[in-house]
C-alpha cells in the first residue's frame, strides 16, 4: 500500500471519529447546567476500534525497506500478481483460525535454510508462532517445521543442492511437497538452470509445468509464488576470470513469461537488486558473495530473507487496503 494513500486513508477515519465525537459532544451539552474546566485523565481505558473499517486498519503489519543503500540501479520490492492469485492466500493469512502453511522448496540457496528460516521467523513473529515449536533450524536439520496444531504460521523448508525445476518434477518430490497441505507454496530455482551451458527455455518451462501442474493436482486450492534466482558469476573457460553469468537474465525472462501467461504470483529478486547491469555488482560491492560467487554469505542470505518477507507484507497490507476500500470480495 501507498504511504500516501494510506495517510489519506487514516486521516478519513480520524474525521469520522471526531464527527462522532462532535456530536456526543452536542448531545450532551444540552442535556447539562454546565461543563467541568477540564475532563478528569481515563488512564485505563483504550481507544475503540467499533468499526469495521477500523478494525481492518489494526491489521496492517509494518514493514522496513532492508535494500542496501549502496546498491545501484535497484526497482520496487513488490510481489508481482496482476491476476491476484495470492488474494486467497492473503484471506487466510487475515482471518488465521488455524493453521496456515507455505512450503518453500528449491536449490541450494533454500537448501542453506539461512535465507527461508529468515522469512519464517519473520512472519511467525507477524502473524503468529503459536502453530509451531521453538525448534532451531541449522544447515544439518530438517528445515520442515513442527507443528502444534494451534492456529498460526507454518513456514516449511525443502531445498537439495544443485536442483531444478526439472529434477525436483518427480512423484516422489511432488509428494513430499503436497503432503505438507501447503496453502502456498514458494518455488525458488533458476540459478542452475542458468549454469547449464546449453540452456534451453523450453525445457525450463516443461520443468516449471510438470512441477507446478503435479502440486495442482494434488492441492487444487494451493497458491504459487514464483522467485527469479539473484545472480551470480561463472568462469569464462576453464580457468579464465570469473564474469557475469549471461544467461541469467534469460532464465529470469523464461520465468517472467511463465508467471505472466500462467496467471501466477512472481518475486523476480535479480530485477529488484539490479537486473543484469546491477545485481551481481551490488551483491559483489557488498561482500555478499562467497568465493565462487554463486553462493553467498550468510548475511548475504539472511538480507535475501529479509527483502522477501518486505515483499510479502507490503503485499498482504495491499490486500488489506482493498479490503478497507470495500472493493474486495
Amino acid at each position: 500500500m501507498k504511504d500516501g494513500k494510506r495517510m489519506k486513508l487514516i486521516e478519513k477515519l480520524g474525521r469520522w471519529c471526531l464527527l462522532g465525537c462532535s456530536v456526543c459532544f452536542c448531545l450532551c451539552v444540552s442535556a447539562q447546567d454546565s461543563l467541568p474546566d477540564q475532563a478528569p485523565r481515563d488512564r485505563n481505558s483504550g481507544p475503540v476500534y467499533g468499526s469495521q473499517a477500523m478494525q481492518m486498519l489494526m491489521r496492517y503489519v509494518p514493514v522496513a525497506s532492508g535494500m542496501p543503500a549502496g546498491f545501484q540501479g535497484t526497482s520496487g520490492n513488490q510481489i508481482l500478481d496482476p491476476e491476484r492469485e495470492l488474494d486467497a492466500f492473503w484471506k487466510k493469512l487475515s482471518v488465521l483460525d488455524r493453521p496456515v502453511r507455505i512450503v518453500h522448496v528449491g536449490d541450494s540457496h533454500v537448501r542453506g535454510h539461512i535465507y527461508p528460516y529468515v522469512v519464517r521467523k519473520l512472519l511467525e513473529e507477524d502473524f503468529g508462532k503459536d502453530a509451531v515449536f521453538d525448534v532451531p533450524v541449522t544447515y544439518r536439520t530438517s528445515g520442515l517445521a513442527c507443528e502444534t496444531g494451534k492456529p498460526g504460521l507454518v513456514y516449511h523448508i525443502i531445498g537439495m543442492n544443485g536442483a531444478t525445476f526439472e529434477s525436483f518434477s518427480t512423484p516422489e518430490r511432488i509428494d513430499e511437497i503436497t503432503g505438507l497441505n501447503p496453502d502456498m507454496v514458494i518455488v525458488s530455482f533458476g540459478t542452475n538452470e542458468a549454469h547449464g551451458r546449453r540452456y534451453s527455455a523450453e525445457a525450463h518451462r516443461a520443468g516449471m509445468e510438470v512441477l507446478l501442474s503435479g502440486i495442482r493436482k494434488k492441492c487444487p486450492d494451493t497458491v504459487f509464488l514464483l522467485t527469479t534466482p539473484p545472480g551470480a558469476y561463472m568462469r569464462n573457460g576453464r580457468r579464465g576470470a570469473r564474469v557475469v553469468n549471461p544467461r541469467t537474465s534469460r532464465v529470469v525472462e523464461t520465468e517472467k513469461e511463465y508467471a505472466l501467461s500462467h496467471g501466477l504470483a512472481l518475486w523476480d529478486l535479480y530485477d529488484i537488486v539490479g537486473g543484469r547491469q546491477n545485481a551481481c555488482l551490488n551483491w559483489s560491492s557488498g561482500d555478499y558473495y562467497q568465493r565462487d560467487k554463486i553462493h553467498f554469505t550468510a548475511e548475504g542470505y539472511r538480507l535475501q530473507g529479509q527483502l522477501l518477507h518486505e515483499a510479502i507484507i507490503k503485499a498482504y497490507n495491499d490486500y488489506v487496503e482493498i479490503q478497507l476500500d470495500g472493493t474486495g470480495n
